[in-house]
């Protein structure tokens, strides 16, 4: 069980790392990767916090913005 969370955990660092690397190298009309990105942490920092609340009953000190 306490691989589910340590796998979640990797893809949302992944996520943030692929925002930073769009964010870091944005080009002209790159506004559509910009976005790709931003959904991809924000789908991943969901999973990633079901799956904390799921396997140990906690939660992250950190609360997503909706839109």
């Amino acid at each position: 069980m306490h691989e589910e969370p340590a796998l979640a955990l990797r893809q949302l660092i992944a996520a943030l790392e692929r925002h930073l690397d769009t964010c870091a190298t944005k080009r002209p009309g790159s506004d559509q990767e910009i976005q790709e990105a931003y959904d991809q942490v924000a789908q991943t920092f969901e999973k990633y916090e079901d799956v904390l609340e799921s396997v140990y009953g906690e939660y992250l000190p950190i609360v997503a913005e909706d839109e």
